[in-house]
């Protein structure tokens, strides 16, 4: 075999590696469907899949690339189950097309199978979602067409697929909203990004145990589910089965027009057409009626129907038997105050703070993913307190709001929490706790205006100590002395700990010197340097 390009035996065992690699990522793939319907199974039925096409190419003796390729189309639509199995047999009937007549596979081949594999997919789609595998399969293809075109060999090209299918994954929150709101990434397009890695670790030469799977968000497993989604299944019934010994006179207008009667009556259908058979998927509640439609196109058979409200039930019932005593839940903003309350035991963030306060669903929803009898809502903002309440009031178990109005408040609380004490306990702890600390933030004035009989010019540097502008100035670090001088004074204590953390746009040195500054003031006092790593906010600080 040429050094830059793969032969039927290669191209079988990246298809071998790229399955058992899925199958061992499943559980987490399945973790992360909430698209179309939470069902959790997507990993499972990728893996079946997947298994089909396997077997179908052992039994096929293939020795040429178009030999394998046509096996793994046929293999995969016979055994695809669900919507991500059927649109995965479309991205690998493009590959057989693509494939025809070839003996060895270059680059530019690959490319153009990839290329091909994903139109077959958007066309079996009827109304095709981006945020999906669809939009990973896309932006993958793209980039490694023009990585082709410049000259790319197959191994930088697997590169380039593994590079842009990683972004696009990471995009796909942004493009499909249910996604962003359950914390997860497309879990279809996750199983194909695996399929991919397994192909990139046969041509490095790596064994399937050296890669150790990441989630590149967190992901959050049965936790996505509510009753309320129990209710948003609109359609029951997952429905599947082939058509086969079609009709003399089938067509792609008949397929066309069976696709928009099963629209009628369901979504998420495909009906995919290759080998002389048509494999159909529909959810819907009249399955009778997409098997008789079906019978104008020929014969049916391998019938699946699968009822997704039950399937959704059996999930929530292990939900509630992993349900924890107490879970801790904060409003933060940045990398490293994040990092903070993670180290903390917080169990989950929701992102938000100052001019980006969280929605009450936002808040409801994390409140339920942390799975708890008895939760501790750390708002962190005075503006958020009043959403958090209405959060705690819309769910389902016991939920208690501190009424934290900074980061450093938050903190505190956190700090005072403690999984072995009663609630009751718990709850006087960390009130208790965020009377204990004085908190700090620089900022700039927005507007021209005035606060307590002190002018305020818009851009000027402000300090505010425990909610209350304190402070102004023309440059941060001065407001940031002036500000912290004021809480120190405020203490009253001489053996004080002080706490600061720097925001995104400004530097550790800078941080320092602050602490410099009032170092020989306090000398008994304990300056912490943190990168908070915060928007909006130059410093928080913390007195306590």
């Amino acid at each position: 075999m040429d050094d830059m390009k793969i032969n039927g035996a290669l191209f079988k065992d990246m298809l071998v590696t790229g399955a058992a690699l899925l199958e061992r990522d499943k559980t987490l793939i399945d973790s992360l469907n909430v698209f179309p319907v939470p069902d959790g199974d997507t990993g499972t039925n990728m893996t079946m899949t997947m298994q089909s096409a396997i077997k179908e190419i052992k039994n096929a003796n293939c020795e040429t690339i178009t030999c394998v390729a046509d096996a793994l189309s046929l293999g995969s639509l016979k055994g695809a189950r669900g919507n991500s199995g059927v649109i995965l047999s479309q991205l690998f009937r493009g590959f057989s097309r693509a494939l025809k007549d070839a003996v060895e596979m270059d680059a530019q081949l690959f490319a153009n199978a990839l290329s091909m594999g994903t139109e077959a997919a958007y066309k079996a789609v009827m109304k095709p979602k981006e945020g999906t595998m669809l939009t990973v399969s896309r932006m993958i293809s793209e980039a490694a067409l023009e990585a082709a075109e410049r000259g790319a060999n197959i191994y930088s090209l697997v590169d380039t697929v593994m590079e842009e299918g990683e972004k696009a994954l990471q995009l796909t929150p942004e493009l499909l909203p249910v996604l962003k709101e359950a914390g997860v990434i497309d879990s279809g397009g996750k199983g194909l990004l695996a399929i991919y890695r397994g192909f990139k670790m046969v041509l490095d030469g790596e064994d399937l145990g050296e890669y150790e799977e990441q989630a590149q968000l967190p992901p959050v497993a049965e936790d996505v589910l509510t009753l309320e989604d129990l209710e948003e299944i609109r359609f029951t019934y997952c429905t599947e089965f082939f058509v086969n010994h079609l009709y003399e006179d089938f067509s792609d207008d008949n397929l066309e027009k069976f696709q928009e009667k099963l629209m009628h009556i369901g979504d998420s259908v495909v009906a995919a057409y290759d080998s002389g058979m048509v494999k159909v998927h529909v959810h819907t509640n009249s399955p009778g009626k997409a098997l008789q439609y079906a019978l104008r196109l020929g014969e049916i058979c391998s019938i699946k129907i699968e009822n997704m409200r039950e399937q959704n039930r059996e999930i929530q019932r292990k939900r509630k038997q992993n349900e924890r005593e107490f879970a801790m839940v904060a409003v933060a903003a940045g990398e490293g105050v994040s990092n903070v309350f993670s180290d903390l035991a917080v169990d989950a963030l929701v992102q938000g703070g100052q001019t980006m306060n969280p929605s009450i669903d936002e808040i409801k929803k994390t409140i339920f993913k942390v799975n708890a009898r008895n939760v501790f809502v750390l708002p962190n903002n005075s503006n958020i307190i009043l959403a958090a309440q209405q959060a705690a009031e819309l769910s389902t178990c016991n939920v208690i709001v501190i009424p934290t109005k900074s980061i450093p408040q938050g903190i505190a609380a956190a700090m005072a929490f403690h999984p072995d004490f009663k609630l009751e306990e718990n709850k006087k702890r960390m009130t208790e706790a965020i009377k204990k600390v004085i908190s700090g933030a620089v900022t700039y004035a927005i507007r021209d205006t005035s606060f307590n009989g002190t002018s305020i010019r818009k851009d000027d540097m402000i300090g505010l100590m425990d909610g209350d502008i304190v402070a102004v100035a023309e440059s941060v670090q001065d407001v940031s002395v002036k500000l912290l001088r004021l809480m120190l004074k405020k203490s009253g204590q001489d053996d004080c700990i002080v706490t600061i953390f720097f925001g995104e746009n400004m530097q550790e040195a800078t941080a320092k010197e602050i602490a410099e500054a009032l170092g020989p003031e306090y000398p008994e006092a304990e300056f912490i340097i943190e990168d908070g790593g915060q928007p909006i906010y130059y410093y928080y600080f913390s007195v306590e």
